[in-house]
């Protein structure tokens, strides 16, 4: 394999809402460089960056995908990220390891939602952007509307060197504003095209254009601008100035248009990429810290430095086993090594290195900084994880993933299913962080946590594909809880004779409530040595333990304070068995007493939909019980972040997909517990004993 120079690499992301032509994009690129012999279709065998079956099935992609080429004698390591809702975990984490990023966007569609995203992502961590709009081959094309939208959603001036030669199905090609030149296409998807000078019919709008472009360009510096309200014009050295400051500033923005479906303007792109986004050399130094001390490190693109590298993507692969893909940010990894993983504080044995080619997997015997590789079986190694020497161990942040927003409850349909699900959960939880799972010791159920329902289709149907793991899906239970409202003082009283050592232990407790969130709290009042201190503890744990069942639903009790403060006890009966048992029977008489109420989950929900959508959605979240807590607007979309009862929203996925036709996404996590309102306690009590009737079935 062709080594190459730090100057020589390009580590560049395609980013963009679903739907937009990422992929499109890819496959035409790595069909003009020769890394396939054919120009691949999304959906179909002939594609490198959409391989997986889930995506073959779907016509989309499911998963990041890193793939190489060359171009111009620079190697460009290209990732391939999703842009649907459901998939979306891949794109911030490639985000980590790019130097810069390609955003397409259709011409058709515009600026989506995630569109917005990615470049908020790109933005937060400086990564150089150029915009590639596609889809200009289709009837309803427009650019105008496109540009202005850049202008105004992303602050930035949008530097577009070209104009398109023809529109929608007539669309042949483009000329290029800044060298004056017409790249006129075979319409064969060869990517073939002839260039030469501007036609005659489209000078004005090229002069035009050009204009357009100087005036953006003179703004970018002060001296620029007053040269160029002088003299109506600048310099080619001025104007080439100019343009450099403009785009390392980040006060311009290279627009490049093409279809990629047509394989037109992708040359044009390739060049692009080349020329407007940096090698690693030239990026800020990556900061990280000393895993053994806290202390930052600064790490430097520079091979003959300690090894430092960030893991931002983990595949389960059926025949290498796991794939560990990872950015070299200084050093460089050598195969059958060692590595120190900082984030876990073990070492891990390193054999053979590849180069992702899609599915393919190309060997090297190291990667070097400034590089993108991939290495098999790594024992503990997983996403977000920093690999580094023992001497250096440089621990990077954690890659943030967005939060799951749908939840279910999975039933394995055998015992056999049942045996083998821990471990094929495991297998794909280490390929995707999004999808969560957890085990609810309070209701017995194995929950399942995903993006949206198409996640956890895709994350099922794996687990019967490579696992052979079948499971019947249900809604989750309702995690209610009780509290009070009231006080009073008990006594707990346990006695018991049974012809020798008998059971004595007596309480006298105060029950009361405490502040939303107060949990629960033990004061131990006792003077005068009338319960032993020995035997107090015992009193705390037998009144945790009632806690766990309460008298209205029975859900567990929270925010109680119980204050113990008398009793008695026998020199010879008492046990520390004894007082558990009075006072969780204390406890249990004592709660009635109290005014218990039944409480509810409530979630906070940011709710981002086109603005004609905002009426239907503000409906179904007051006919949800939910409480509006404020609007965000924004041309085109509003943020919506409202409270709803969880009871409302377990199926919300389907419901803003279904008003909003997909256009629609949502978070949402736990904010607090509240009443339920009266009229609803009875068919949640009602549930809850037909729940606790089934599961007595299972156990016996």
């Amino acid at each position: 394999m062709k080594q190459y120079k730090l100057q020589d690499i390009r580590n560049v992301g395609l980013v963009g809402h679903g739907g937009s032509g990422k992929t499109s994009v890819a496959e035409a690129i790595l069909f003009l460089s020769g890394v396939n012999d054919r120009l691949g279709k999304v959906g179909d065998a002939s594609s490198v960056m959409d391989y997986d079956q889930d995506e073959l099935q779907r016509g989309h992609s499911v998963n990041a995908s890193v793939a190489f080429y060359e171009w111009d004698k620079k190697k460009i390591n290209l990732i391939d990220t999703p842009g649907d809702s459901n998939f979306i975990a891949d794109t911030p984490a490639s985000l980590r390891v790019v130097d810069g990023a390609v955003i397409v966007i259709s011409a058709v569609d515009g600026i989506q939602f995630y569109t917005e995203k990615v470049w908020s992502w790109a933005t937060e961590q400086s990564i150089p952007k150029i915009i590639f709009i596609n889809k200009l081959d289709h009837e309803q094309a427009d650019i105008p509307s496109v540009l202005e939208s850049i202008k105004r959603k992303f602050k930035v001036n949008p530097l577009c060197v070209h104009v398109p030669v023809g529109t929608g199905e007539n669309f042949s090609g483009v000329v290029d504003v800044l060298t004056n030149k017409s790249h006129v296409y075979q319409n064969n998807g060869s990517g073939k095209n002839t260039v030469g000078a501007i036609p005659e019919a489209m000078t004005d709008d090229v002069k035009l254009n050009f204009a357009e472009l100087t005036e953006l360009v003179a703004e970018v510096d002060d001296e620029l601008t007053e040269h160029y309200l002088e003299n109506g014009e600048l310099s080619e050295i001025e104007f080439d100035t100019g343009l450099k400051k403009g785009l390392k500033e980040g006060l311009l923005l290279p627009v490049f248009l093409g279809s990629a479906a047509q394989n037109m303007g992708i040359d044009l792109l390739m060049n692009a990429i080349v020329e407007y986004l940096p090698p690693p050399d030239q990026r800020a130094p990556v900061k990280g810290k000393n895993a053994k001390d806290g202390s930052e490190v600064s790490c430097e693109a520079d091979p003959e430095a300690p090894l430092s590298a960030l893991v931002f993507k983990t595949v389960a692969d059926p025949y290498a086993g796991k794939l560990t893909l990872f950015r070299v940010f200084s050093g460089s990894l050598k195969g059958d090594s060692s590595v120190y993983n900082a984030t876990q504080d073990t070492p891990e044995r390193v054999g053979q290195l590849f180069l992702m080619q899609g599915k393919k997997q190309v060997s090297v015997s190291e990667v070097s900084a400034g590089d993108i590789g991939t290495v098999a079986k790594l024992k503990v190694t997983t996403t977000s994880d920093s690999l580094s020497t023992e001497n250096n161990p440089v621990q990077y942040e954690a890659i943030s993933f967005p939060k799951p927003v749908l939840t279910k409850a999975l039933v394995p349909k055998t015992r056999a299913d049942e045996e083998k699900i821990s471990n094929a959960l495991k297998r794909i939880l280490e390929e995707d962080p999004t999808l969560k799972v957890e085990r609810k010791a309070e209701s017995h159920e194995l929950l399942v946590s995903g993006m949206g329902q198409v996640h956890l289709d895709v994350s099922l149907e794996r687990l019967k594909r490579r696992f052979a793991v079948e499971v019947d899906v249900k809604t989750p239970m309702v995690p209610y809880r009780e509290t009070i409202r009231g006080s009073t003082k008990v006594q707990g009283r346990y006695k018991k004779q049974t012809g020798g050592r008998g059971q004595f232990g007596d309480t006298w407790i105060e029950i009361s409530p405490l502040k939303k969130g107060g949990g629960f709290v033990f004061e131990d009042n006792i003077v005068g040595g009338s319960i032993p201190k020995t035997y107090i503890p015992a009193v705390e744990k037998g009144i945790q333990e009632a806690m766990a069942e309460g008298v209205i639903a029975h859900y567990p009790i929270v925010d109680v304070k119980i204050r113990l403060y008398d009793g008695s006890y026998h020199d010879v009966d008492s046990s520390e068995m004894a007082f558990k048992i009075a006072g969780s029977m204390g406890f249990k008489k004592g709660m009635p007493d109290c005014r218990p109420v039944l409480l509810e989950p409530v979630m906070i929900m940011d709710i981002v939909v086109p603005s004609e959508f905002v009426g239907d959605i503000m409906g179904d979240l007051n006919s949800k019980r939910g409480k509006i807590m404020g609007i965000d607007a924004d041309v085109d979309n509003q943020n919506i972040r409202a409270q709803v009862p969880m009871a409302e929203v377990l199926n919300y996925s389907a419901d803003i997909n279904s008003m909003t036709s997909g256009r629609g996404v949502f978070s949402m996590e736990f904010d607090h517990y509240d009443d339920v309102p009266e009229h609803l306690k009875a068919k949640i009590i009602e549930n809850a004993q037909r729940q606790r009737d089934e599961l007595s079935k299972e156990k016996s």
